[in-house]
């Protein structure tokens, strides 16, 4: 099954970065229209006409435009199921979500880019504030993510097959090093990412490699 994608992201985006995992591993072709989020463009009246709420990633398929990066990789899940990404049971499947949300919900958005930008605008916050902040966070997830990697992980963060939890911890674990976080305390969790970025596939996604890194 093929169709015409065009994901809207940004090469740094943790967010696409998922995405880009998610379709590469399913095998799927797509194009890429960049949108630097370090000059705003993401709140230009062209892309708001696309993501109104001024955000990467987006996917134009067939006429209909998808955000959020969570809906996405459920939506390309549904419409692409092999190899899967989600597990058969629906116990096993709502673990591997909760380990995506983990980082999804209470990592990823308080170490978004506006939220640092708003640190520093309204809350006068130095660099070394904000990146004590972007710690704290990562830090706050990544304990509980660890336990949760050593209990249901084998050679990946899930299993021994890259799942929906990868397509997270994998951008996580590049923001996690970009920002000096000390990863030690989460050897688990390295092991996965490790494996899962070996993998062609994963390694084609990662931000250094998109045709808009810096």
């Amino acid at each position: 099954m093929t169709a015409a994608l065009t994901l809207h992201g940004y090469w740094r985006s943790s967010a696409a970065y998922r995405v880009r995992i998610a379709l590469n591993l399913k095998g799927v072709d797509y194009a890429q229209v960049s949108h630097d989020l370090t000059t705003g463009a993401q709140r230009q009246g062209d892309y708001l006409a696309i993501a109104p709420h001024g955000l990467v990633p987006a996917l134009e398929t067939g006429g209909t435009i998808l955000i959020e990066s969570s809906a996405i990789l459920e939506w390309i899940e549904a419409t692409w199921p092999t190899p899967p990404l989600l597990p058969e049971s629906a116990d096993e499947a709502a673990i591997v979500r909760s380990m995506a949300a983990l980082i999804g919900c209470d990592i990823h958005p308080l170490n978004n880019l506006r939220v640092l930008n708003r640190l520093r605008a309204d809350f006068n916050a130095s660099e070394e504030q904000v990146r004590a902040w972007i710690h704290h966070w990562i830090e706050a997830g990544f304990g509980p993510l660890e336990q949760m990697v050593a209990q249901h992980g084998g050679g990946f963060a899930f299993g021994d097959a890259p799942t929906m939890a990868d397509c997270y911890t994998v951008p996580q674990l590049y923001n996690a090093r970009r920002f000096g976080v000390d990863l030690s305390p989460y050897p688990r969790l390295i092991a996965a990412g490790e494996a899962a970025t070996s993998l062609p596939a994963v390694e084609a996604a990662h931000p250094e490699r998109q045709p808009d890194a810096a």
